[in-house]
């Protein structure tokens, strides 16, 4: 391309961003949305009709298609080709978990579900202390100057509430939300739920999945997801890209939402304003809290036979089945045998990631071993 067709695409670029920001009023290049996923229930016309629903509302969107998809749009991340995605499904590491977004049925309101799929911790009650983090800095990046927190009524939400209660007397901002019901306190019934009574809502991730299958597809039987934003963008410290979640049930309205919402993440400033609460929260002791919860775990890795992990691999093979609880143990087991494995959660729970050449070796030691 010569120089001056350069310079001629720069100008149009250029206008063509002016007249935009005439239109609406917001200056600044738009944030670039990919789509990465093409194992809808509904077919891929439901993905097109969901980016045309964002483009509609002024958002810039690319669909990506083809073979390895998640390959794909991890590049044109990295590249700066697309700011954030939305795709079906995604493996991230363990410490990341999504921070989901529907609306209430009983008053339309907006709740953040803290979290809705990944594993923060492999500890439910440290999972559900770092969900709590996660979802204020979802609801801070969304534009919720101080969001409210409730934990929901199962088990672990006592020792949960001591704990960021805890946090929040060495310093870290939690504002508690109150329960609608008589007794009141940060700990939500369901009809708390129902009614929004806290922006977000702390819980574990199979529960957070449950409930916003239930509210985004309660109305339509349940094989359409037809309401609120999806299952929200991967968050966990260092986990700087804006991937955001949605399932092979989300329906177009959905899809859009979820775009809207990674829009919205980025135009707000997301990563410095996760990096902002890591910080204050590793101020107030999160990691010593933390490490308290565990800390017979703790005790008991101190005496764990000592063994070299195995060089790192590309693991491209997954064995599903194993208790989240049991999950870091299993690849500890399986690098004390010389097998280089990683730990994840995939579209039906959690899974032991290793290469194809020691999948088969992988499955009978765990299954030797009662893992699965």
């Amino acid at each position: 391309m010569s120089n001056k067709k350069k310079i001629n695409n720069i100008i149009s670029d250029t206008f063509l961003q002016m007249a935009d920001a005439l239109e609406t009023g917001e200056f600044g290049k738009k944030p670039v949305i990919g789509i990465a996923a093409d194992e809808s229930e509904h077919g891929m016309e439901e993905i097109y009709l969901g980016a045309e629903l964002a483009r509609a509302k002024g958002y810039k969107v690319v669909v990506i298609e083809g073979e390895c998809v998640h390959k794909k749009m991890e590049q044109m991340l990295s590249s700066g080709e697309i700011d954030g995605a939305v795709t079906m499904h995604y493996p991230f590491p363990i410490g990341v978990s999504t921070i989901g977004k529907v609306i209430t049925p009983a008053r339309g309101r907006a709740i953040y579900i803290a979290s809705t799929t990944g594993t923060s911790d492999t500890d439910r009650v440290a999972a559900m202390v770092r969900n709590a983090v996660y979802g204020i800095i979802a609801a801070k990046a969304s534009g919720v100057a101080e969001p409210t927190v409730g934990i929901v009524n199962i088990d672990g939400a006592r020792q949960t509430e001591k704990a960021l209660k805890q946090l929040a007397q060495n310093g870290y901002g939690i504002k508690f939300a109150g329960s609608q019901r008589a007794e009141g306190g940060a700990v939500m019934r369901g009809n708390d739920l129902i009614s929004g009574s806290a922006d977000v809502m702390v819980m574990d991730s199979l529960t957070g999945n449950l409930m916003i299958k239930i509210f985004s597809a309660g109305s339509t039987g349940g094989s359409y997801e037809a309401t609120g934003w999806g299952y929200g963008p991967g968050v966990g410290e260092g986990f700087d890209d804006i991937i955001m979640i949605i399932s092979r049930a989300s329906g177009a309205p959905v899809i859009a939402g979820a775009i809207e919402y990674a829009d919205k993440l980025i135009r707000e400033g997301y990563c410095k304003i996760a990096a902002d609460e890591f910080k204050k929260a590793k101020k107030a002791k999160l990691y010593e809290i933390l490490d308290e919860i565990k800390s017979d775990k703790a005790e008991a890795r101190k005496e764990a036979p000592k063994y070299n992990i195995p060089p790192k691999e590309v693991v491209t093979s997954q064995i599903a089945g194993i208790e989240v609880m049991d999950l870091e143990d299993a690849v500890s087991l399986l690098h004390s045998k010389g097998i280089y494995a990683e730990s994840g959660m995939g579209c039906t729970g959690p899974i032991v990631m290793i290469s194809e050449a020691n999948e088969e070796t992988a499955f009978s030691i765990l299954k030797e071993n009662d893992y699965i």
